[in-house]
């Protein structure tokens, strides 16, 4: 053999060796990422082969799953889309899939390991494979009342049992039918663009995923700590503060919204029950930043929430100085959260201090009703003593009956309830959020407790005509009634 063509062969050689070398690496060492990369069609085909399990409220699905046309074979469907799109979130051939759909996928779609068994009886027997299904703690009753009473308003409204954490109800307005994005066809498509172009961001979940100033729903969170740190212990004894009230180190004074209320060097009591500012001003500035931050995160704040969605984290912030940290007795300031924390921060003081982790996820089954996972309620924190969750209790059942909070008094059950209103846009220059938490007593403990929140912002209503206990006292009513009423 002459030398150029022996030189070709051991070319052709190395070139034949390395292509077997890159298919044995593509095949045995990549082979499981490439079957499973989300640009592969037939992983993409083999997903959608099969109807999805159901997302379970109240015992009934309220997802399903209908065939197409296309090489997709199944594409999912809504119940009632819109008013549960904020726990369900979308399941698109297009777009992916959200909050339960999401954190669930593998169960729902059938690629759940734990499937393994079901599936291989199913290739037996013949009969057509499906996903597992995740039952939630949803009380239908309660997230109607929730979605029906937020009606034109953008807001969101979270329901807990206090004694586990159960998210009973979670609403968030504007919504959207997650059905309508579920395809892949030119509809799906312009239904998805109107709503990424829609101002009102109907597809933000306001629930969890946004923070807002909690406004004077706040005060109950800054008595539980003038409380707890030993700065008061008669909550019927007068203080110092005088109303108007002059923030540490500034010209700035602050005063009440009820001109009448008898606010100046009121007691803790008085204080809350006419949500005088003066009062939860003075508290903070008396207790200090790290003393209030330090009850705010034993509530929730600062830290992740997974429901097993993932929460926003709400912000007590590290780095404040005296004006600001008085600001945030008030529910004022740098202080934001999210609609999930102020309800965990009403349903721990309700369940006499102790915090539970919030959940909406009951148990995930099988396609058979094994159950594969079932949820045990877990403590968060004692956020507070008994002695100081009982007094602000007092407060609020005060508040209720006496203060603001008459708009959630029902008849024959004790009603804690506190009002907030909380200063929106640069100068407040723009409608004021409205707040109202509450919490009804049942029997032994308390079954519900309710955040609202409403940014009346575009609804046409009159600065003047915006409170808590107008605007979203009534829906924190018709919520716990719904939970009662079994």
């Amino acid at each position: 053999m002459n030398r150029p063509v022996r030189h070709i062969a051991i070319f052709v050689g190395v070139l034949v060796f390395a292509l077997l070398a890159q298919a044995t690496w593509v095949q045995f060492a990549r082979g499981g990422e490439l079957s499973n990369h989300e640009k592969n069609h037939r992983v993409t085909i083999a997903r959608f082969a099969q109807p999805r399990g159901s997302i379970i409220v109240g015992g009934q699905p309220i997802t399903g799953s209908t065939a197409t046309d296309g090489d997709l074979k199944y594409k999912r469907t809504f119940k009632d889309g819109a008013m549960y799109a904020p726990v369900t979130g979308f399941s698109s051939q297009a777009y992916g899939n959200t909050f339960l759909e999401g954190v669930n996928d593998k169960l729902l779609s059938g690629k759940d390991d734990r499937l393994f068994f079901q599936h291989t009886s199913d290739m037996l027997t013949g009969k057509k494979s499906r996903g597992g299904d995740v039952v939630t703690t949803i009380d239908p009753k309660a997230q109607k009342a929730a979605y029906e009473g937020l009606g034109k308003y953008k807001g969101a409204v979270v329901a807990l049992d206090p004694r586990t954490g159960k998210i009973l109800a979670l609403a968030s307005t504007p919504s959207y039918d997650p059905s309508l994005i579920a395809g892949q066809s030119a509809k799906d498509k312009a239904e998805w663009k109107k709503l990424q172009d829609d101002k009102d961001k109907p597809m933000n979940n306001r629930a969890l995923r946004e923070r807002f100033p909690p406004g004077s729903t706040f005060k109950i969170l800054t008595a539980a700590a003038a409380l707890e740190h030993g700065l008061v212990s008669d909550i019927d004894a007068k203080s110092d503060a005088p109303a108007p009230y002059q923030l540490p180190d500034s010209t700035t004074k602050i005063g009440n919204d009820i001109k009448t209320a008898p606010c100046d060097k009121a007691s803790l009591k008085t204080g809350l029950q006419y949500s005088c500012n003066n009062v939860f001003l003075d508290l903070a500035a008396k207790l200090g930043k790290d003393k209030m931050r330090e009850t705010a995160e034993k509530f929730g704040f600062n830290s992740e929430i997974f429901t097993p969605v993932r929460a926003s984290e709400s912000l007590y912030p590290k780095n404040l100085d005296r004006p600001q940290t008085a600001l945030t007795g008030m529910g004022q300031g740098s202080l934001d959260s999210t609609p999930l924390q102020i309800a965990m921060m009403t349903a721990g003081l309700a369940n006499d201090g102790k915090v539970m982790k919030p959940y909406m996820v009951e148990e995930l089954r099988g396609p058979d009703l094994s159950v594969l996972e079932k949820h045990e309620p877990e403590v968060l924190n004692q956020a507070v003593s008994v002695d100081t969750a009982k007094k602000v209790q007092a407060m609020m059942e005060n508040t209720a009956e006496n203060g603001t909070g008459k708009k959630a008094l029902i008849d024959g059950v004790t009603v804690g309830a506190k009002t907030g209103t909380a200063q929106h846009g640069v100068n407040n220059e723009k409608l004021p959020y409205a707040w109202f938490v509450s919490y009804a007593k049942q029997g032994d403990g308390s079954p519900v407790a309710v955040a609202v929140f409403i940014d009346p912002e575009g609804s046409g209503i009159d600065r003047e005509e915006i409170s808590g206990g107008g605007l979203a006292g009534p829906i924190a009513k018709k919520v716990m009634e719904s939970v009662l009423k079994k």
